[in-house]
């Protein structure tokens, strides 16, 4: 029978008829209903490894000992975290995220329960929240940037349409009294060389 012991080996039992459920374990694979490992030293090192990856702290629900020796022969391990009732004023429920390891003859620890759901926000989703959030403020703050960087442009653009209009006014301004000016001095010449014709 091929046993994974639960740090990436396999192991061929004598004789090779299989008699139970034969669970290939990769690394940040779910734990599984049938997974075997060589001890409960690995079955825990893989359950932690696991949780680290999804996101949780662990740690021990249960514990069952042998009538006989008093050796452990049946471990609950879950979710250290949990969420807060606010219909219950607050109280804090327990997270049923959780896996159940019992011990067979062979020694050898069997996965019997595994419940993946957690009743609470895990830390990698609330990491990829803040970085959410994060990257929208930084967004935000460019796009504020841009925008004062805008109106400052749209300032000056305006400072010197005023300035050119100003400059316009003054010329046009100028220009008229020229004209005013020729219009003048060729009334009063045309009044000069009719007073001059009439004399004569």
């Amino acid at each position: 029978m091929d046993v994974h012991d639960g740090n990436g080996r396999m192991e061929t039992s004598a004789g090779g008829e299989p008699n139970t459920r034969i669970v290939v374990v990769e690394t940040n694979q779910e734990p599984c209903v049938g997974m075997h490992f060589e001890s409960e030293e690995a079955a825990r090192a893989f359950y932690d490894e696991y949780a680290k990856g999804v996101g949780f702290g662990t740690r021990v629900l249960s514990s069952r000992k042998s009538e006989r020796d008093r050796s452990i022969i049946s471990r609950g391990l879950g979710c250290r975290g949990g969420s807060v009732n606010r219909k219950q004023g607050g109280q804090r429920e327990v997270c049923t995220a959780m896996v159940l390891l019992k011990r067979e003859k062979s020694g050898r620890w069997l996965v019997r329960k595994f419940v993946r759901d957690h009743n609470h926000p895990l830390m990698v989703q609330l990491r990829k929240s803040r970085r959410t959030l994060d990257e929208k403020d930084r967004k935000i703050l460019e796009l504020s940037a841009e925008l004062r960087a805008k109106k400052r442009l749209s300032a000056a653009y305006r400072e010197q349409l005023l300035i050119f209009m100003k400059d316009v006014e003054d010329h046009n301004e100028h220009l008229s009294t020229k004209v005013q000016l020729v219009f003048d001095n060729l009334r009063e010449f045309e009044a000069k060389r009719k007073k001059v014709s009439d004399h004569r």
